[in-house]
């Protein structure tokens, strides 16, 4: 893999609620800068990251649910749509965690197909927030998640308490969702390493705040 096919890959992201817009604005300068395929934001960004990296070959992404997943799917579907109307071409929705940990199959889906629905023709990923299920409900969320028509099953928010990203659980995914579905690997990506040893495990694309360290250690 090349730093500029690796870079394609690469979701950048600027999400702590905290941040400024002097934030927001150094991300979508390294976005450019880098080569970043993908850029993903809270809603209330979208719009002026969508702005400015507008005629770019990068992909606005937003967050839904984010980051605890516990907001109603009307809610959900509603904030997916408001954010593909301000220029997001990709949604990342967080399931109801609490639903499948308790083996609600028929909420998980419904919660997932509310927001797949209000965005036709979006790529819609589904964050598992693996660290926070065991491997039968790992399973299961995968299931629910591409019988519902997402586009990728993602592993964290990488702001959960008990952890993100590890290569078995991208490895677990990869087995259950197939070839046809992507995966994304997210929360505690920050070095070229660690990148490549979730892209060894399946993952196709990367979420991480550090693309500038993870590109810059390759040569």
């Amino acid at each position: 893999m090349t730093r500029a096919e690796l870079a394609r890959i690469l979701d950048h992201s600027v999400l702590k609620p905290e941040s400024t817009q002097n934030d927001l604005q150094a991300g979508i300068d390294a976005v450019r800068t880098l080569g970043v395929g993908f850029y993903c934001v809270q809603p209330c960004w979208v719009k002026l990251a969508a702005t400015a990296l507008a005629g770019s070959a990068a992909t606005v992404v937003s967050v839904v649910g984010f980051p605890h997943g516990c907001d109603l799917p009307d809610v959900k579907a509603r904030a997916a749509a408001l954010a593909v109307a301000d220029g997001a071409r990709e949604i990342d929705m967080v399931i109801d965690i609490g639903a499948l940990r308790s083996g609600r199959q028929d909420v998980v889906a419904a919660d997932i197909d509310a927001v797949v629905r209000a965005v036709p023709g979006v790529p819609v990923k589904v964050i598992l927030e693996i660290s926070a299920l065991d491997d039968a409900q790992k399973r299961l969320g995968c299931r629910i998640a591409v019988a519902a028509g997402a586009a990728f099953v993602k592993t964290s928010t990488g702001f959960h308490a008990s952890g993100g990203a590890t290569v078995d659980d991208v490895r677990l995914m990869r087995e259950i969702v197939g070839a046809e579905v992507g995966v994304k690997a997210s929360g505690g990506i920050r070095t070229l390493a660690d990148a490549m040893a979730m892209i060894d495990a399946g993952a196709n694309r990367i979420g991480t705040s550090a693309s500038a360290a993870i590109l810059g250690a390759m040569r």
